[in-house]
């Protein structure tokens, strides 16, 4: 018998160990209380029930009090009725030549530069940036920067946040059929850009949401903005009764987008794309058969207080004063600590016993013999998860916790995916993974969903699904025309452009 089949064993034993037991010694009461007669019965009431009717009666008010108290005080379920993930037109598909182009329009239009660009070192060191990242031909850029010159304006921005956000909740309302009025809490996080108004007061101003709807609006919480904004609208949802939340996550390309020198800040523009999602929340006992989830748990974990992880991203100026966020060599260190505190959090809660006391046997005996255990027992999520959507910050990311948590390329099969197709999308691209596994018709009733996001601070939060039905894919999903593409291999010819540079300008070889 191999290791693999010893410890299936052993996980059926410990996950069905009170089955196991259960029935035996079911059977051997039944089988004593067979050959009961009725004197038998006559006895036991005589010599005991009815000396003690005062104190059986008082059990029976106790079991039924805390009953009904637990039934009244529990949280209500959460549902996700549905969500909506932002594609943009084709004329905004930005191959990886064509993002490099931006780069150089940006640059050269930069008023300190005179309109000259003829350095292009920045350039090589962009097009290997690019060339590694894991990001194909069909990502989309924003508007304003596709323009000749780029329109890097606030009006500019504010468009681009606009049709994003717009682009997703028409989608939203269309295939739900929910009159934008029933909207009781609304939380937008968009990261870097906050206008004022803010984001929030736009939607309310564009759906027309009734006037004492409860808005929030989430800036500068990175990446991971999106599982906070689902667990803010959770605690919202347990508080106000029979209501819809509606959660809108994006992020904000043209406004941001450096034209520096330093190189750390200029690995961002490599990476981020434009894209957003829409997700539509209720406390309705009537949504459950309509809703494609429940919310099983959340667990956001913060590092900040550590200064290496406070600093490894983070927003500044260069030494010329232009504006950027630096990305530290130390990102994949933090993100993987951060990482451990979070699965350390949300892994008693969903492991099964087996894993939990394997888990404890070798964290007992690493205490008392450490020279002869050099490492913890890593866990098998994958006897709890089935799928797992890990925010696609980027090829090294999703290889961190590709390893760290023992998966399979088919365990990240979104995520890179959702990089290639989309890029990172900031806190919307769990969405986008999600919307990739319906897409391929793998989400089946009672399979169990995590999605990972991190970002700056440095924050690693998480969200667990389980899925109430056999769940295919929504209306207009942006996997709808390119599914049958994916996955791709990433290292192949195919899935990357082989870009050079000649006289400062990008072209495909």
């Amino acid at each position: 018998m191999t290791s693999v089949n010893v410890k299936l064993l052993y996980h059926y034993v410990i996950t069905n160990l009170f089955n196991l037991c259960f029935f035996p010694l079911t059977a051997i009461v039944a089988g004593k209380a067979s050959r009961l007669t009725i004197d038998d019965l006559h006895h036991l009431y005589y010599s005991y029930l009815q000396h003690n009717l005062i104190t059986i009666a008082s059990l029976f008010a106790f079991t039924v009090f805390g009953s009904v108290l637990y039934i009244v005080t529990r949280p209500k379920p959460v549902y996700l009725v549905e969500y909506s993930c932002y594609l943009p037109p084709t004329h905004c598909r930005s191959s990886i030549s064509k993002v490099m182009d931006i780069f150089y329009q940006v640059r050269k239009s930069d008023p300190s530069r005179n309109g000259t660009c003829d350095d292009s070192s920045w350039l090589d060191f962009l097009r290997k940036i690019q060339e590694r990242s894991g990001l194909g031909d069909e990502t989309h850029g924003p508007e304003g920067l596709l323009q000749v010159p780029p329109k890097k304006t606030f009006a500019a921005a504010r468009e681009e946040t606009e049709q994003v956000i717009i682009g997703a909740l028409k989608n939203l309302f269309e295939n739900t059929k929910v009159n934008p009025k029933e909207i009781g809490i609304l939380v937008v996080n968009s990261s870097m850009f906050n206008p004022t108004p803010s984001l929030s007061a736009m939607v309310v101003n564009t759906f027309k949401l009734r006037s004492n709807v409860r808005s929030f609006n989430l800036g500068g919480m990175g990446c991971s903005a999106g599982v906070i904004a689902i667990d803010l609208a959770k605690d919202l949802l347990h508080v106000h009764k029979n209501t819809y939340a509606l959660v809108v996550s994006t992020e904000n390309i043209t406004y941001n987008i450096y034209a520096g020198d330093n190189r750390s800040m200029m690995v961002s523009n490599c990476l981020f794309r434009v894209g957003g999602a829409a997700i539509l929340l209720s406390n309705k006992p009537r949504d459950r058969r309509r809703s494609k989830y429940e919310l099983v748990h959340t667990v956001r974990t913060h590092t900040g207080a550590d200064d290496k992880s406070f600093r490894c991203v983070q927003q500044g100026d260069d030494e010329n004063g232009k504006t950027g966020v630096s990305l530290s060599k130390d990102i994949t260190d933090v993100a993987g600590r951060t990482v451990k505190k979070n699965i350390a959090t949300l892994g008693p809660l969903i492991l099964p016993l087996s894993e939990k006391l394997l888990f404890f046997v070798t964290f007992m005996g690493k205490k008392l013999f450490k020279d002869n255990i050099k490492h913890y027992y890593v866990p098998d999520f994958k006897l709890a998860i089935d799928h797992f959507c890990i925010h696609a910050g980027g090829r090294a990311v999703i290889d961190v916790l590709e390893k760290n948590l023992g998966l399979a390329p088919i365990d990240v099969e979104a995520s890179r995916s959702t990089l290639h197709r989309f890029g990172n999308t900031s806190s919307s691209s769990i969405w986008y993974e999600l919307a990739y596994i319906e897409a391929k018709g793998r989400m089946k009733k009672g399979n169990k969903v995590w999605q990972i996001a991190l970002g700056s601070g440095f924050k690693c939060n998480s969200a667990v699904w389980v899925a109430l039905s056999n769940v295919k894919a929504s209306t207009n999903s942006p996997w709808e025309h390119c599914i049958d593409r994916y996955p791709v291999n990433i290292d192949s010819d195919s899935a990357k452009s082989e870009v050079r540079v000649q006289n400062g300008r990008s072209y495909n070889k």
